[in-house]
């Protein structure tokens, strides 16, 4: 008996509202999995009305127990921004089409379901880093995630978030919500760097007072300008990424006698005196993630395994280990201060050490932020040793760490012009103020700068140094920040975080317990 027949035969078969929803979730067996994909390529026809008829036929694959499994995401060509707008080149036969069709996320937003927060739900086949990939397009918007259930077992993977801006209200703003949209809608496709007509600098070493005065001054010298910057510090290393255009041209640094000079004045300014080996720097023409990379590059230096030289005071986060034996899954939860950007700097940190997140639960409360992840290998496989487990705790800790905002923010706004940084980078170190963070930005002709600052110690820095600071560089143009608070409406529901009793949870009770939360089912009992 084929396939259609076997569809035909069983066309009647009733599922109930919860099957449909635990299976809509991806979690169906491996053997049901290559049921799909041992369907032969040639028997799909290029004639358009058989090749629907198989789509169809391939819409309701019969399970083991009986009932059929539907694939949520594969074929609503209506209900996503990027399939509306799909347009086949000539060339491309049906069987294309369809694996197009069943890649391609379906993306729904809904501002109806909770009163303080926009529902958004990615539903699409499974691939390693397209969590991080969803993440990254919700945080570089700037948005809160205030809750997220995900699922990712078989080959399909559920996405929900809870998003709000930045002052806590609902996305309200249709061209943010079509952004949204179309941009989750093409995660599918991964990302490819591509050149944006500057030259990149990665910077890594020894973190000092002054350091960073010393390399936008060197930059500087030789007719180099920031365009933009992002710099990190944590357990005394710093990382940087820096993108600069030729000073006279305007245009990327392409002379590699002037590229060997800029290599080669930076890295005698990173090793300064003790540190010869560990100081590294490589010039790009590529355009990077800026926050995935300085995640790496920290990751690389290992970062994670430094003593800090600077005395830091923040809310230190604590973060579990432990192996669900029966289930094969290693739980990792965190629990820490809540902060914009929180659920991406973990799950990159997790990406980066190739670990596969199948399921996670994140909720906040107040200020404070709890994060559940089951997790594995790429191969299948838990964490297997009590060197490994500690590793993942330790890498874990420094991805939260790493954009803890330490000091005072400063922002600065002023016209900009040739060798600016290096002059309020100047300043800055001849107070005694040490930089823990930056990020550089140059908009038209304006520079729109934010610096978090410290004394030498890492302790706060005394106002009135701050004061006179202000009065050196401009009291219009630099401006004293309070350090933003995330206030956040919680819906009023019972928070599930449990550090040691979480490995005692069955898969049917997680599942149960996030469509609730959805509230997709009337009971999690």
């Amino acid at each position: 008996m084929d396939l259609m027949d076997e569809v035909s035969k069983h066309a009647r078969s009733k599922k109930t509202e919860e099957e449909n929803l635990f299976w809509g979730l991806g979690l169906a067996s491996e053997e049901t999995a290559h049921r799909q994909t041992k369907i032969k390529r040639e028997t799909l026809s290029t004639n358009s009305e058989a090749a629907g008829n198989i789509q169809n036929a391939l819409l309701k694959t019969l399970l083991p127990n009986g009932t059929f499994f539907y694939p949520q995401s594969s074929f609503s060509v209506s209900t996503t921004a990027t399939q509306k707008k799909m347009e086949w080149p000539a060339c491309t036969d049906e069987y294309e089409k369809l694996l197009i069709r069943m890649s391609t996320p379906r993306v729904s937003i809904d501002n109806s379901v909770f009163s303080a927060a926009t529902l958004v739900k990615v539903d699409s086949a499974r691939r390693h880093g397209i969590l991080l990939d969803a993440v990254q397009v919700l945080t570089d918007l700037n948005l809160s995630i205030k809750k997220a259930y995900i699922s990712a077992d078989g080959k399909w993977f559920m996405d929900v978030f809870h998003v709000t801006d930045q002052n806590g209200n609902k996305i309200m703003d249709e061209s943010v919500l079509k952004y949204i949209e179309q941009s989750l809608g093409n995660i599918h496709c991964g990302r490819t760097n591509r050149s944006n007509g500057l030259t990149a600098l990665e910077l890594t070493g020894t973190d000092r007072v002054g350091l960073l005065s010393e390399v936008f001054a060197v930059l500087a010298d030789l007719q180099c300008d920031v365009v933009e910057a992002k710099v990190w510090t944590h357990n005394g290393r710093i990382a940087s990424l820096i993108y600069v255009k030729d000073s006279s041209s305007g245009s990327a640094i392409e002379d590699s006698q002037k590229i060997n000079k800029i290599e080669l004045r930076l890295r005698n300014v990173l090793k300064g005196d003790n540190d010869i080996r560990s100081a590294k720097i490589s010039v790009s023409m590529a355009l990077m993630h800026t926050e995935r990379r300085l995640h790496q590059m920290m990751f690389t230096d290992r970062d994670y395994q430094r003593t800090p030289i600077l005395k830091f005071t923040s809310d230190n986060p604590v973060v579990t280990v432990q192996n669900w034996a029966g289930r094969g899954y290693s739980v990792v939860n965190v629990q820490c201060k809540d902060r914009i950007k929180l659920l991406f700097d973990v799950v990159c940190n997790l990406t980066d050490m190739e670990y596969v997140v199948f399921h996670a639960t994140i909720n906040t409360n107040a200020d404070r932020a709890y994060l559940e992840f089951y997790i594995r290998h790429k191969d299948g496989t838990p964490i297997s040793s009590e060197p490994e487990r500690q590793r993942v705790i330790q890498c874990i800790k420094a991805a939260v760490e790493r954009r803890a905002s330490e000091g005072v923010r400063l922002e600065l706004c002023k016209e900009d012009r040739q060798g600016l940084l290096a002059e309020v980078m100047r300043t800055f170190r001849e107070n005694g103020l040490n930089v823990t963070r930056a990020e550089i930005t140059t908009t038209g002709n304006m520079a729109t700068n934010v610096f978090y600052v410290t004394d030498a110690m890492g302790n706060p820095a005394d106002p009135q140094i701050i004061e006179s600071v202000r009065q050196k560089i401009g009291l219009n143009n630099l401006e004293v920040k309070e350090l933003s608070l995330i206030n956040h409406e919680i819906e009023s529901e019972d928070q599930t975080v449990g550090i040691g009793g979480a490995v005692l949870l069955s898969i049917g009770s997680l599942v149960r317990r996030n469509l609730y939360n959805l509230g997709l089912i009337k009971s999690c009992s």
